[in-house]
This record gives structure tokens, C-alpha cells and sequence, in this order.
């Protein structure tokens, strides 16, 4: 493992910790500058392709899902670990599928089930694309079916 702070290859482990998914958190001191510095191992497990509206084929993307519900995110009270752990619940329900081709709609209602738990605004942004509620009305109607449930 490499130091983020001079690059030196030699580091110690001071500590390990495992998660919920199997990931195992590192935390670890460089022998020659004597910085800490936490490392994350997960295991790679395969996840399906997407298929997209159009019948498209793409690879899920950790990152850019991550993104997308930073995005809806963004200036709410919403912390990261929320968001990685709404990421890795996702990720991790696709690998239990254990399927080849998912459609990108079931990705989108989980994150959008996720987010309904976290924060309604975040929930009624990512709502506004992904669910294409593109006039008052649509709109005004989700914000209803919100504050009905």
C-alpha cells in the first residue's frame, strides 16, 4: 500500500475493521513519514448490465450512481455515509440477483426508495427525472402521494 503523503511503499496495519458487505476498512501508518491513513478492501463481485429504455446495454457504474444521488443530494442534511451506504445496498442487491442483464428501472426504484427513507427532497428531486415529472401538475401530485404516506 502506497502513502497518499510521500508515496512510500511501506506502511503498518494499526487496525482492521469488517463491515455489513464484507468490506474490511484498514487503518494504516507509513513507516517513513509516520502520516495515517485508512485503506478499504471490498470484495469484486460481478453486477449485471443495465438495460437502458431504448434496449442499450451499459455496466453498472458504482461511481456514477453515487453521483446521481449526490446530485439529488446536494445542500440536504444527507451525509456521505448515507450516501455510500444507499450505493452499497444497491450494488449489493444486484449482485444477489445473480442475473446477467438487469433493467436500469429496477436500479431507479431502489434508489428512489432509498432516498423516500433519507430525505424528501432528495427523494422529489431525483423523482423529477427519474420518474419524468415534467409539469406542476406531476409534480404537485408526487409531493401529495408523499405527504399521503
Amino acid at each position: 500500500m502506497r502513502c497518499p503523503y510521500c508515496q512510500n511503499e511501506e506502511s503498518r496495519v494499526v487496525d482492521t475493521n469488517h463491515d455489513l458487505h464484507g468490506g474490511i476498512r484498514r487503518r494504516r501508518e507509513c513507516l517513513a513519514c509516520k502520516q495515517r491513513f485508512s485503506s478499504y478492501e471490498r470484495p469484486v463481485l460481478s453486477t449485471p448490465l443495465l438495460v437502458k429504455q431504448g434496449g442499450t446495454r451499459e455496466e453498472f457504474d458504482r461511481e456514477k450512481l453515487a453521483r446521481g444521488i449526490r446530485i439529488s443530494c446536494a445542500k440536504r442534511p444527507v451525509s456521505a455515509a448515507d450516501i455510500e451506504r444507499l450505493v452499497e445496498h444497491v450494488e449489493s442487491e444486484l449482485q444477489k440477483m445473480g442475473k446477467s442483464e438487469v433493467s436500469s428501472r429496477v436500479v431507479g426504484d431502489m434508489v428512489i426508495n432509498g432516498l423516500k427513507d433519507l430525505d424528501h427532497i432528495a427523494y422529489i428531486r431525483y423523482a423529477i427525472v427519474y420518474l419524468r415529472l415534467d409539469d406542476l401538475h406531476a409534480l404537485r401530485g408526487e409531493i401529495d402521494r408523499l405527504l399521503d404516506s
